[in-house]
């Protein structure tokens, strides 16, 4: 590091940058590490093979004699983080847990594994998270179509119990 002078101070410089631009970045870089961390990590894997997983969780829901849910959605969407949490915890937890097996499934910017959505009946664009539910075998009986949980922030935990009590109801699940 060294000094230059200037006409009303003195102020110090590192290869010709004055240090203060320098702690400027460095503050820049050190306030976006908790978003970068978030995105980085979350309930959606998004390197993961979508379609061995849904293979590999149907599996899992022929043994346990359970339908297969299969949610959309991405690590920066709070509503999708929110649902996530609700299957974690909460009225809803044991209900998800007891009723189905889940798979989650990375859309990313809306540009990842639309086609997989697109085969289960799922208009992605409408609102993440979605979901379908698959029997045991495969096959839809149930799927999101105008983003009914794109806003589960909202709903809460009660909304997104009744909201999935009624999809076991309505489809003898």
């Amino acid at each position: 590091m060294k000094r230059s002078a200037t006409t009303e101070s003195e102020e110090w410089e590192w290869r010709g940058t004055p240090v203060w631009s320098l702690k400027a970045v460095l503050l820049a870089l050190l306030l976006s590490l908790p978003a970068y961390c978030l995105a980085a990590s979350g309930p959606y894997d998004e390197k993961a093979d979508a379609k061995a997983q849904i293979q590999e969780a149907l599996k899992s829901a022929q043994q346990a004699h359970v339908p297969l849910l299969v949610v959309f959605g991405a690590n920066w969407c709070g509503d999708c983080r929110m649902l996530d949490a609700s299957f974690k915890e909460g009225a809803s937890a044991p209900l998800i847990a007891k009723r189905f097996r889940v798979v989650k499934v990375n859309v990313g910017r809306f540009d990842t594994n639309l086609d997989i959505a697109a085969a289960y009946g799922v208009p992605i664009k409408k609102g993440i998270p979605a979901v379908a539910v698959l029997t045991s075998d495969g096959k839809p009986v149930y799927a999101t179509k105008s983003g009914e949980l794109a806003d589960a922030r909202h709903m809460g935990d009660k909304g997104i119990y009744d909201f999935f009590a009624n999809i076991v109801q309505q489809n003898g699940l």
